[in-house]
């Protein structure tokens, strides 16, 4: 198939052309005056509009106080109106959504529950154009939400041992060392099965344990709303097909309405039939995610790999099938989840491996093609699974591209067995979502709804338990006299273990406060075991509670260590008193120590000095916080070492430290060395970063950058030699920028001319030229083989 940037294809005896990138469909807050705001719905609101809508939601919320099932079947009823935009001209396929101000949604920012935007709902206070009774209106709403919002329930459920820990949650915007998020994510929903049994076997199976659960009330009233919320999303259904009839009616462009009479007719058979093609079958899946709130697709090669054989048996072609892979894509990119979107082809457990290993590279392709920031293309492998798929990988990879995402099935699935303690069956449907955490696919969620920042915990208790950057108690104070390495390591491990236990508390409780606040039902139906047992995902249906906590700062501290102990306590060249005066001063005066922490041993280079002491920092970590999902009642509570940026967003608030890093600079990214100190080449950085212990932790990330001239012709043998040795002594996963030795450099000086320059930044990609210059610089910093 011949790779071009701009296609023209046949898509169902219509001419389509499928390139470029559609505005982020999001809500962008109200009006100032009286002009009309585009609330990408399935009709345009102004500002008075706006208030109607948000006093309809808030009134049925009201209505339904106590009505556990009602209420969240009345507002996400009423939400249909709000979060479905309107039909765009170069769709083929439906689903394009917003969030109003104030909503229902499992995460998505401040989007957490039944949740209030109180920053956009005081900017639609002040617009001009509000009547009286629609300012008196508004003001009612915001003083509701003020009790009812999720984040705010949530915090005021805290109790002394969290809310005296976790005492912020601003985690971009000040220094700390544990922040709770708030966010019921990861989920990885059973499209397999909805597309297997569509709308009407799903309705037969709720149907059939009703009737087996006579006399069971509080399983009836499951299954009674169950039904119900599938009925809503028949209107849904219902909704969109009279826009494409509107459509079709309106439009002179004979192509064009006949892809509009196809999308009506694929509308017409999900409601009351399974998908019989991939066409359906892409249709159910994206609109079913949509009103979930669920951003990540699952393994897309499984659960539409026997629909595409089906096509392609009736005559099908692979062009066809791009197209409509194209026309998601770009609907998932206009939804705007840079930090999740992950689709996942390749790997063990797949059912249907020889139809799915197919539809992969036509995914792949397809993917490449478009060459958006998302999805974010995940390619699992293993030992044994059709070698073309990994090659094509590579191949997309050594053309600028920083899709697929490569992760190793054989280091992955066993590390995952213990990690999760699940069996080898259960292991190989593991699934990284978001930044790179994992998950059970459709069997656990593993929410990161906490951060620490190692480097901070680190740089309080050098200050006895001071935080360096404001001079205000923080954490634990274990003192100033460490007069051994050991002393201060074991205090260092006592302030971590302090906000791990906080962090805990805090996940299981606000699993807990949502399992109380709503049902999720759709979420129910497609999570394993919540129709068997007959309860809500988050009140003892979902067969795997899993939380995870993201940490950051991990190679900073540990190079931060290693200084220490090399320069303080084995050199003896200074004091850890004259290491706090130099760290206060950012190194003003005290350059000449800074030069010897820089060129201390540093992690990546494949010297045990500074990797045992990485190693050590990590590992009990990870070992602390697995343990600890037994204390709280969770089946897994696990770190993952991720990076969407934060490294360098909680760098602007962490001071200088031992490692040489100046105050307020990015740290590391993820399980990479720092920038620029893996200067003993490749090989090195790779065995150092397969030291930490990949079987007690859900997913570390792992960012490298490389010349085009490794991609070339002559260097490609030697390139795959390398990957393979990297894969064969325990490397889990690689996100590989390959990029000009000057591409970076050149994108900061003529931004114009690089603005389809997309780039790995951590858990997430983007176009260079839009992320923030310390960001920008941090990328930079990186090592380039």
């Amino acid at each position: 198939m011949e790779r071009r940037n701009f296609i023209k294809v046949s898509l169902m005896g219509a001419t389509l052309f499928v390139a470029g990138s559609f505005e982020a469909c999001k809500f962008k807050g109200p009006a100032a005056s009286a002009s009309k705001i585009k609330n990408r719905n399935s009709i345009e609101f102004n500002n008075n509009d706006l208030v109607a809508y948000l006093k309809e939601f808030t009134d049925a919320h009201k209505q339904h106080a106590g009505d556990y099932y009602g209420r969240e079947l009345a507002c996400n009823r009423i939400q249909l109106k709000g979060m479905l935009c309107k039909l765009r001209d170069e769709d083929i396929l439906v689903g394009r959504n917003c969030f109003p101000p104030v909503g229902f949604s499992p995460q998505a920012g401040e989007r957490y529950l039944y949740y209030c935007q109180f920053k956009d709902m005081e900017k639609l206070r002040e617009a001009a154009d509000l009547t009286p009774e629609n300012k008196s209106a508004l003001n009612n709403i915001i003083s509701y939400w003020k009790e009812e919002d999720g984040v705010i329930k949530t915090r005021k459920a805290y109790k002394d041992d969290i809310a005296s820990v976790l005492t912020s949650d601003k985690w971009s915007d000040e220094s700390g060392i544990g922040f709770p998020l708030y966010r019921i994510s990861g989920t990885q929903l059973d499209y397999d099965k909805l597309i297997t049994l569509g709308i009407p076997g799903l309705t037969e199976l709720i149907q059939e344990k009703q009737l087996a659960s006579a006399g069971d009330q509080e399983k009836s009233q499951l299954y009674s709303a169950m039904l119900n919320m599938l009925n809503i999303l028949k209107e849904a259904i219902d909704l969109y097909s009279v826009q494409v009839n509107e459509a079709i009616d309106k439009t002179k462009d004979s192509a064009r309405k006949k892809q509009l009479v196809q999308l009506g007719a694929a509308l017409k058979h999900i409601k009351s039939n399974a998908p019989e093609t991939l066409y359906q079958g892409v249709q159910l899946m994206y609109l079913y995610s949509v009103l979930t709130g669920s951003v990540n697709y699952g393994r897309m090669d499984e659960y539409l790999g026997d629909l595409y054989i089906r096509d392609k048996a009736k005559g099908v072609t692979d062009e066809e099938q791009i197209a409509i892979l194209q026309g998601l894509w770009h609907l998932v990119e206009a939804r705007d989840f840079i930090f999740d979107s992950r689709v996942i082809v390749g790997g063990k457990g797949r059912r249907n491996e020889q139809n799915a290993d197919q539809i992969a590279s036509l995914i792949m392709e397809s993917v490449f093609r478009s060459r958006l920031v998302v999805p974010q293309l995940t390619l699992r492998f293993y030992e044994g699974q059709n070698p073309a798929l990994y090659a094509q990988g590579l191949d997309m990879i050594g053309q600028s591209y920083p899709y697929p995402m490569l992760y190793n099935d054989d280091v992955n699935v066993p590390a995952v067995m213990n990690a999760f303690r699940v069996s080898e069956k259960e292991a190989e449907q593991y699934l990284p979502f978001g930044c790179g955490e994992y998950i059970l696919y459709h069997k656990s969620i593993g929410t990161p709804s906490g951060v620490i920042n190692m480097l901070q915990a680190l740089l309080v208790t050098l200050n006895n338990g001071v935080d360096p950057t404001t001079g205000k108690p923080q954490g634990l104070a274990l003192g100033t006299d460490f007069t051994s390495y050991e002393e201060l390591f074991a205090a260092y491990k006592k302030q971590i273990e302090y906000y791990v236990d906080a962090l805990a508390k805090q996940e299981k409780l606000e699993y807990d406060v949502a399992g109380e606040t709503a049902p999720f039902l759709l979420m129910s139906m497609l999570f394993d075991d919540c129709i068997d047992r007959g309860k809500p995902l988050l009140k003892g249906g979902l067969n795997h509670l899993g939380g995870s906590l993201e940490s950051y700062g991990n190679s900073n501290t540990g190079d931060a260590l290693t200084s220490i102990k090399y320069w303080v306590y084995d050199k003896k060249e200074y004091t850890l008193d004259e290491v706090r005066k130099a760290l206060t001063a950012n190194f003003d005066g005290y350059e000449e120590m800074q030069k010897k922490f820089l060129n201390a041993p540093k992690y990546g280079n494949d010297d045990a000095y500074a990797d045992d002491i990485m190693v050590a920092a990590d590992n009990h970590l990870f070992a602390y916080t697995r343990n600890s999902a037994d204390k709280v009642g969770l089946n897994s509570y696990l770190i993952v070492v991720i990076n969407n940026h934060a490294n360098t967003l909680m760098g602007r608030y962490t001071m200088a430290s031992p490692d040489g890093r100046l105050a307020n600079t990015y740290m590391a990214n993820g399980n990479a060395p720092t920038g620029g100190a893996d200067h003993n080449g490749v090989t090195a950085m790779l065995n150092s970063i397969v030291k930490p212990d990949a079987s007690i932790h859900a997913g570390s990330v792992q960012n490298m950058k490389f010349s085009k001239e490794m991609f070339s012709k002559e260097l490609r043998p030697k390139l795959e030699a390398l990957l393979d040795t990297y894969w064969k002594i325990g490397g889990t996963q690689a996100m590989l920028n390959v990029l000009g030795k000057d591409d970076l450099v050149n994108a900061l000086k003529e931004p114009e001319k690089y603005q389809n320059l997309i780039v790995r930044v951590g858990g997430f990609s983007a176009r260079f030229v839009d992320l923030a210059p310390d960001v920008q610089q941090e990328i930079i910093s990186r090592t380039l083989y």
